[in-house]
């Protein structure tokens, strides 16, 4: 167990390095944050003395030492609009975003793996036909677009919530029923997928052979063993609270993470698109983590498979 963990630990900093060297190396080829800032008709004087200042006159090499020296003892650099530290900044949205993904991940759960389990038991009737069109429907349709529906309907023709902003819990609403149907959908079809493999499994047809009722066969045979796919997906959910609602939070003008990163984006503020990458990694990299862990305590095999 001991080394499984490390294995999966070792594995966990070597991508989020990976993660890191890539969005610094891709920043700074994707253009010239001084001309952003400072415009293109800027004094020359004022553009080397901004890059001077930024140590962007530096080799890139050099660059990305420095940044990986600052980060190691916890400097995750300024903010070059604002000039305070960029890991504050982002950090001071991390809660508008995390209102609205973690009602969302509930609802995803709530609604999506009880909605698969009913469909594969129920399979080829009316409820598993209608679960499914519903699923593929929310899965394909994209956010944004049910985020302009959302709106089309309860704020402009019926008035009954608000479209941006994020004063009172109202607003909140329709940011979590947006991020909710998508991830319920997929939950729902996985889920029935893992379901329909269990219980057409011999070990299933055995256990229902001994004389056990169905309800036994289920929760204590199906269920535990199509809980791998299901933990995979809802472990991507949690991974991807901070990073999922981007699309989401621009429709509605929510101050989350996502709002702020297409706005540092656009202002080429590097360590502040720095800093959301990087806290966006670690979430990804800490819940896949914690889900080879969960592989491991829900299916032994696992353990020895990574072991040999």
């Amino acid at each position: 167990m001991i080394r499984f963990i490390l294995s999966r630990g070792l594995r966990a900093v070597v991508t989020i390095f990976l993660v890191v060297t890539f969005a610094f190396i891709v920043l700074r080829l994707s253009g010239d944050p001084a001309m952003q800032i400072l415009s293109v008709d800027a004094p020359p004087e004022a553009i080397a003395a901004f890059r001077n200042e930024w140590g962007l006159n530096q080799p890139i090499w050099q660059q990305f030492l420095d940044y990986l020296l600052n980060v190691l003892h916890g400097n995750f650099g300024d903010s070059m609009r604002e000039g305070r530290p960029a890991m504050d900044i982002v950090l001071e949205h991390v809660g508008a975003t995390l209102m609205i993904t973690l009602p969302a991940l509930a609802l995803k759960i709530v609604i999506g793996i009880p909605a698969g389990i009913y469909a594969a038991l129920h399979r080829n009737s009316l409820a598993d036909r209608m679960t499914m069109m519903i699923s593929v429907a929310g899965f394909t349709v994209p956010s944004f677009v049910l985020a302009l529906v959302l709106v089309l309907i309860f704020s402009v023709h019926l008035g009954w919530l608000p479209s941006t902003g994020n004063a009172t819990w109202k607003h909140a609403i329709l940011p979590i029923v947006t991020l909710g149907t998508a991830g319920a959908a997929i939950l729902a079809r996985f889920t029935r997928s893992a379901m329909l493999e269990v219980l057409g499994q011999s070990y299933i047809r055995a256990a229902s052979a001994k004389g056990l009722i169905w309800r036994q066969v289920v929760t204590g045979h199906a269920l535990p063993n199509a809980a791998i796919p299901t933990v995979t997906i809802v472990g991507f959910m949690i991974g991807s609270l901070i990073a999922g609602a981007v699309v989401v939070e621009s429709v509605f003008s929510w101050p989350g993470i996502g709002y702020l990163l297409i706005s540092a984006v656009a202002n080429r503020d590097l360590a502040i698109v720095q800093s959301i990458l990087l806290l966006i990694a670690l979430c990804m990299v800490c819940a896949n983590l914690v889900v080879d862990l969960l592989y491991g305590w829900i299916d032994p095999r696992v353990r020895l498979r990574s072991a040999h």
